[in-house]
């Protein structure tokens, strides 16, 4: 059994649907980052950069239970528990290991500014909304061209996938054109068409909330300064 510490986030979706596509025994633990229960010294012992999704393996390495924090981390520590989605072939392997890291160092980053200014910002910057707008834009035409011609974002559907799909889901949101990306509207619908990723994404469904319902005390808790506070 897998405990699975979760908000219907991005970040939370990719480790919902890699436990969906594994078909592995988990269990949702919620972990209200409005409320911020993210800075629970309970969930700080699981993870410490005090941000969700976690795990923790009851049957990890050694049969000892396991906690782990960092969603490439955790999509690579299922595919190897599982031998499922990660090619063991080193050209194949580390093919999708560079696209995972794409999507960590780049597109949840980048697509994180955007959403963050261009939805949650206290104050209008236009600068900084221009400035993440136009490189989210960039990444969308980096992902299009190395779609051209191939189904999944390596040689066949993978942990990189699972990664990124749940990031281009938010596209209307953060005023990208997606039609503008033909390749990328391509394997987008033809990713979220699979069952498992559709019961990962639907996962915890109740539990969202739209950008204007969120509360002053919710915004100060993802944030205000307490997330910056010393722990």
């Amino acid at each position: 059994m897998i405990d699975l510490y979760y908000w219907p986030t991005p970040n939370g979706w990719k480790i919902s649907i890699m436990l969906e596509e594994c078909g592995l025994a988990y269990r949702m633990i919620p972990v209200n980052i409005g409320e911020g229960e993210q800075f629970d010294p309970d969930f700080l012992k699981i993870s410490p950069n005090n941000r969700m999704p976690a795990i923790v393996d009851h049957d990890g390495p050694g049969g000892a239970p396991y906690h782990l924090m960092e969603t490439g981390a955790i999509l690579i520590y299922l595919a190897e528990k599982t031998g499922m989605f990660l090619p063991k072939d080193p050209a194949g392997r580390y093919r999708v290991i560079e696209w995972l890291m794409w999507q960590m160092g780049g597109v949840g980053p980048m697509f994180g500014q955007n959403g963050h200014f261009k939805l949650y910002a206290t104050e209008d910057i236009p600068y900084a909304k221009k400035r993440y707008l136009d490189e989210s834009n960039r990444l969308y035409g980096v992902l299009d061209r190395r779609m051209a011609g191939r189904d999944y974002v390596a040689d066949e559907y993978s942990i990189a996938d699972m990664a990124l799909m749940p990031w281009f889901m938010l596209h209307r949101m953060q005023g990208i054109v997606m039609d503008d990306y033909p390749n990328v509207r391509r394997w987008y619908d033809l990713v979220k068409q699979r069952p498992a990723v559709r019961r990962g994404v639907d996962l915890g469904r109740e539990l969202r909330r739209k950008p204007e319902d969120m509360g002053e005390e919710q915004k100060k808790n993802l944030f205000g300064d307490k997330q910056f506070q010393k722990r």
